[in-house]
């Protein structure tokens, strides 16, 4: 399912990345890759702030689409 979905305080796992080459790299730069661990932060409307690695960074909603995760 998408991060999306997901609701403030949840934890989740990243299985899968979608999108070209230029999307999941802007994304691995973030620290986004399969298998890390993110936690909701705050969830308005699809926009997220997330924490991933310790750090809080803000993913539009079209962006966010883009990473698949499992609780």
């Amino acid at each position: 399912m998408p991060i999306t979905i997901a609701k403030t305080g949840d934890i989740v796992r990243i299985i899968r990345i979608t999108g070209d080459d230029s999307i999941r790299t802007h994304l691995a730069e973030l620290g986004f890759a399969v298998g890390a661990e993110v936690k909701v932060v705050k969830a308005v409307k699809g926009n997220l702030i997330l924490q991933v690695h310790g750090t809080r960074l803000a993913l539009d909603q079209s962006m966010a689409s883009r990473l698949l995760v499992e609780f």
